[in-house]
């Protein structure tokens, strides 16, 4: 189902909760959101739809794919970005890694390992921090 996007710079800023395999529908409404909203954003959190659960969606060019509990295992290659959010006006400077290695549960409730390089891992490092709060 496709959610409005939150702008509360409060609910944003809290630490999402670990997700468990009964948030499974958090994930597709992700998708879902993330669909109606592709011609503006390529990533979300799901604290972005209203959701403090740790589950996050990042495109990957020819699919979405839903991280649930995504953890960065290994990164390389730190450089500066600029990015903007659909939850927050403006760009910010931050940086990032060119190379990150996360692992998470797939939409099968299985542990994946993913490596990740270039815009997918910076995308992903971007919905990382909406988990912990941080505001980029």
């Amino acid at each position: 189902m496709i959610k409005p996007i939150v702008r509360d710079i409060f609910f944003l800023g809290q630490k999402a909760e670990r997700a468990v395999k009964a948030d499974m529908a958090v994930g597709r409404d992700l998708l879902d959101t993330l669909q109606a909203n592709c011609d503006r954003c390529v990533g979300m959190a799901a604290n972005m739809i209203g959701v403090r659960k740790a589950v996050i969606v990042v495109h990957m060019g020819a699919a979405d794919i839903v991280m649930f509990n995504p953890v960065v295992l290994k990164k390389e290659g730190p450089y500066e970005a600029e990015e903007g959010c659909l939850s927050l006006d403006g760009v910010r400077k931050t940086t990032r890694y060119e190379y990150i290695e996360v692992e998470f549960y797939d939409m099968s409730w299985k542990k994946r390992r993913q490596k990740l390089r270039g815009l997918p891992a910076q995308i992903c490092q971007h919905e990382l921090d909406h988990l912990e709060g941080i505001l980029i």
